[in-house]
């Protein structure tokens, strides 16, 4: 790869690292106005579709399609783990805990990235990957306990926070699935077909809950969703999973890290929330055992 074209990619890693942030804002904006978001959900997704499959027509690539059980498995793989689970337990998490709390919690992911791949067996644990996990580790508690390491161990914390601990796990599948993807699938194929397994899914879980009113959503749930469909999916799926091809999952996940920075200074602006000094201490302790962690290039990265 040439440096201009590493660097371009390296700017777009951090834009959508920028949209990811917000998408922590947009999230809790719907999730506190909607008593039942799974429809707004299911709309993000097919507009985000939509987007792109616009973008791959234009490009006169047409849309390829799968080929084969393994293609399909892997697309109702994405949809299912990337877009449906992750976005259950983002939306209802968000009924509960601010955004950048949430974001703070997330920011593990990379660590959580990089522990799967060793159990694999295809990434190596050394003494400074272990420390920095255990720093991460330490962090996400102190952020989930609200500035008290110990509550989760002790059972004191809520089901926003094992939620959000939901799009931990479902991501952390998302990515690798992701990673294989891309060898069948160009990183806008990867998203449409993402997008729309996982927004039939979500369609059929609004479907089971009900109260759906697209009538009633105010302006903010609608400039909500559309930022989150064209911005926090049809545009940062695509360059993160083009990223995840071009550099590996473990390399592209360390920009992650720049996630939580952004949803914390966006939450504060835009929803006036301020997090306590214990928590901001524990999201730094995350960040900074998660840069210990990802410091090195992975075996993911190495093999892409």
């Amino acid at each position: 790869m040439t440096q201009p074209v590493r660097s371009l990619t390296y700017a777009k890693l951090v834009a959508a690292m920028a949209m990811w942030g917000g998408t922590w804002i947009a999230g809790r904006v719907i999730a506190q106005e909607l008593t039942a978001p799974l429809a707004v959900a299911s709309l993000r997704f097919v507009v985000a579709g939509l987007v792109v499959a616009g973008v791959m027509l234009a490009s006169g690539n047409g849309i390829p399609l799968p080929q084969g059980g393994r293609d399909w498995g892997l697309v109702w793989a994405l949809g299912f783990f990337g877009i449906f689970l992750y976005g259950l337990c983002f939306f209802f998490g968000l009924q509960h805990i601010p955004a950048g709390r949430g974001a703070l919690v997330v920011a593990l992911n990379p660590v959580v990235i990089v522990l799967i791949a060793w159990l694999a067996g295809k990434e190596s644990m050394n003494p400074r990957k272990a420390l920095g996990s255990a720093i991460a580790l330490a962090g996400c508690l102190t952020v989930i306990g609200n500035g008290d390491p110990l509550a989760l161990l002790q059972g004191e914390v809520g089901v926003g926070e094992w939620l959000i601990l939901g799009c931990v796990a479902s991501w952390a599948a998302y990515t690798f699935i992701g990673w294989r993807a891309t060898g069948r699938f160009s990183a806008l194929a990867t998203t449409f077909y993402g997008s729309l397994t996982g927004a039939t899914l979500l369609g059929l879980a609004a479907l089971l809950q009900g109260d759906i009113a697209p009538a009633d959503w105010s302006w903010r749930v609608w400039s909500s969703m559309l930022f989150l469909a064209v911005f926090g999916t049809a545009i940062a799926y695509t360059w993160f999973t083009a990223a995840v091809q071009q550099l590996g999952a473990g390399h592209a996940s360390i920009f992650i890290n720049l996630v939580p920075v952004f949803a914390v200074l966006q939450a504060a602006v835009l929803l006036d929330e301020r997090l306590g000094l214990p928590v901001l201490f524990g999201g730094l302790l995350v960040i900074a055992g998660v840069w210990l962690t990802t410091l090195q290039k992975t075996t993911l990265e190495k093999t892409a």
